[in-house]
């Protein structure tokens, strides 16, 4: 079960670093090489020049070395007694929507994988993991924190901390994207006892962050014993959240010769039914029901829907699935076209070997136009209800299967682990 526990946090100090929103930085693995250069030219403090961290002797150094100088120069404070932290925030999503998502940062105690405790609900990969076990021996600190789901029908937890947000918040910025984020600290210990008793044997669903929570199990057991290290920065947002919304992430393919081309063209004819439609129709809209996708190639280069013809060819590809699973549009284009068809393997699709994703259907529509892609699937989102399910019968989606927007900012507050 959750157990779910104020923090002192680290926090920035704008007295000295200045203007919060210059010091906090997007997830680090959106940031490319001139993203990173434009956020440290706004701020010497920004959490980019620790979170990917450059330079000699090695980079994990640098940054052990950078997180400990902004503490002795008071850029960075402890905070003087444990807190939980309401979060908003106001956003325009990718389908035109204004909306506003609810939650709390908290730290959560590091469990195994299971029923009742933590559930994973997509594939890892072991390169990002090695960096983050660096970077967190190096810093002894959970820099980025973990996004994870809740159930909470009533909104308990969140209405006990709503009474804070009455106030001016502790912090509040505006990213590029146009979200504004605002966060209240909270150390009522009645508020705080409520929301404990709200979390209190829930089951935590990782939405992003699966690679950082991993990291994390290994380093609490390599430390062993127990101390800060066992707990972990989460935001937790209730399942039930109007403001929590789910949308899809494209996939393209390239690489691929004559006979793959022919292949993928035999599955297709074999498995869907195939209707031309226009090209600001290609992304298929959200709904339940049989696989849709949008398909365009860069042969013929004509938008069209594909919907799969019997369930029963998804149910025979992913026999060993549960039926939850044997319904993902993400598992299905796996097992049917990208394995089954293309001939793409586990680890090609792991290491993006022919494979790659896109979040905006423009983008993946010039990509194919251009020819740098052969071929690109427009996907469409996957219900939270068929996330959790999937997570609950023990299973992992392939990777990419769900996009949350929008993404937590890196750089509200920190955890120590020491």
């Amino acid at each position: 079960m959750a157990d779910v526990q104020p923090l002192r946090a680290l926090l920035y100090d704008t007295s000295v670093v200045g203007r919060l929103g210059d010091v906090v930085a997007p997830p680090y693995d959106v940031i490319d090489a001139r993203q990173r250069a434009a956020l440290i030219g706004r701020s010497p403090f920004n959490v980019v020049a620790v979170d990917l961290p450059e330079g000699e002797p090695d980079p994990y150094t640098v940054a052990r070395e950078l997180f400990e100088s902004w503490q002795l120069q008071g850029a960075l404070v402890r905070d003087h007694e444990p807190a939980v932290w309401a979060h908003t925030q106001d956003y325009r999503g990718p389908d035109g929507r204004t909306l506003t998502r609810r939650g709390f940062f908290c730290r959560v105690r590091i469990e195994s994988y299971g029923p009742g405790r933590v559930r994973p609900h997509e594939r890892t990969h072991p390169g990002p993991k090695e960096d983050r076990l660096r970077l967190t021996r190096a810093t002894r600190t959970n820099i980025s924190p973990i996004f994870s789901l809740y159930s909470d029908p009533r909104q308990a937890a969140w209405d006990a901390l709503a009474p804070a947000t009455a106030q001016d918040p502790w912090g509040e910025v505006s990213d590029p994207d146009g979200t504004v984020h605002r966060v209240w600290r909270v150390s009522d210990r009645a508020a705080i006892a409520a929301v404990q008793a709200a979390t209190s044997g829930q089951e935590l669903l990782i939405a992003d962050g699966h690679h950082r929570y991993e990291t994390m199990q290994a380093y609490a057991e390599e430390v062993g014993g127990e101390g800060e290290h066992r707990y972990i920065l989460m935001c937790l947002v209730a399942i039930e959240d109007p403001g929590l919304t789910v949308f899809p992430t494209h996939r393209l393919v390239r690489g691929l010769d004559e006979r793959g081309r022919d292949a993928l063209a035999r599955a297709l004819e074999r498995d869907f039914e195939i209707s031309p439609v226009p090209l600001e129709q290609i992304a298929p809209p959200p709904g339940e029901g049989p696989l849709q996708l949008g398909y365009i190639d860069s042969t013929r280069q004509q938008a069209l829907r594909l919907t799969l013809k019997d369930q029963a060819v998804a149910d025979a590809a992913l026999s060993g699935h549960s039926e939850a699973y044997r319904h993902l549009d993400t598992g299905v284009l796996e097992a049917l076209l990208l394995k089954g068809a293309v001939g793409l393997s586990d680890e090609d699709i792991s290491h993006f070997n022919g494979l790659f994703y896109a979040r905006d259907t423009d983008e993946a529509v010039a990509m194919v136009a251009s020819g740098q892609y052969d071929a690109a699937f427009l996907m469409r989102p996957t219900p939270v209800p068929q996330v959790r399910d999937i997570a609950a019968a023990g299973e992992n989606m392939p990777p990419k299967s769900t996009y949350f927007f929008p993404k937590l900012l890196t750089g509200l507050l920190f955890n120590p682990l020491f």
